[in-house]
């Protein structure tokens, strides 16, 4: 191939436009045989033309808008969390304020029902029949609450000894009548015992079956120990 760029008839000799010239093909030749492609096959193929290098565009745009799409993903996650957590404290609250507000009310009609059970039993106080054993059994009770011994045998034993029963019952012929105080009543009590030892609470009235039971037993507790230790006149 170098024997081309000589021009016939001249020297041998080159100049150095030439030799520029014969360097540069030789650059060619070394540039063709490098680019020599070694297929997977193990048969070497030679081109003389480079393969054209591919252009790439580097871009932030694109993971711009990944990072704010999911950071957007996350935002709204984030939002429906709170929202769902703020949902289910609210309803918490709500309970609990309903639950207060339910013992609340059962606290007050509890309340209630308990005042309305005390004015009945104030309103209704328990009843006896109009009898010897409801009058026993009435006065038995109201000498319970001032400490008054007695039992109802001993009372009715009494009773049935010195006026039969009968709480109209006056004696008009003892030393007491004689002195112008008759006994008198169930248990036969002269005016001045019956007063002395009235309990309060009481009727007044001396014939009162219950009031005069009372402040009979009440003397015979002062003088015997209890009525259940009488057994004459007393």
């Amino acid at each position: 191939m170098l024997k081309n760029i000589l021009p016939r008839g001249r020297s041998r000799s080159l100049n150095r436009n030439q030799k520029a010239a014969i360097a540069g093909v030789g650059a060619l030749g070394a540039a063709a045989v490098a680019l020599t492609a070694v297929p997977a096959s193990g048969q070497t193929t030679t081109t003389s033309e480079a393969a054209p290098t591919a252009k790439v565009a580097y871009s932030t745009k694109q993971i711009q808008d990944v990072h704010a799409g999911v950071t957007g993903q996350l935002a709204g996650a984030s939002q429906k969390v709170a929202a769902i957590e703020a949902k289910q404290e609210a309803a918490a609250k709500k309970a609990t304020a309903e639950k207060k507000a339910a013992a609340k009310r059962e606290a007050k009609e509890s309340t209630s029902r308990s005042a309305q059970r005390t004015e009945v039993k104030k309103a209704a106080p328990k009843s006896y029949p109009n009898n010897l054993d409801g009058w026993i059994r009435e006065a038995r009770a109201i000498m319970k609450k001032h400490g008054i011994p007695g039992s109802y045998e001993g009372i009715h034993r009494n009773i049935m000894r010195e006026s039969s029963g009968n709480p109209m019952a006056i004696n008009d012929w003892d030393i007491n009548a004689i002195n112008g105080i008759p006994s008198k009543g169930l248990l036969q009590v002269i005016p001045p015992t019956f007063k002395a030892y009235h309990v309060p609470g009481t009727s007044k009235n001396i014939y009162d079956p219950v009031a005069n039971i009372v402040a009979a037993c009440n003397y015979a507790a002062d003088k015997y120990g209890t009525m259940d230790n009488v057994d004459s006149a007393y």
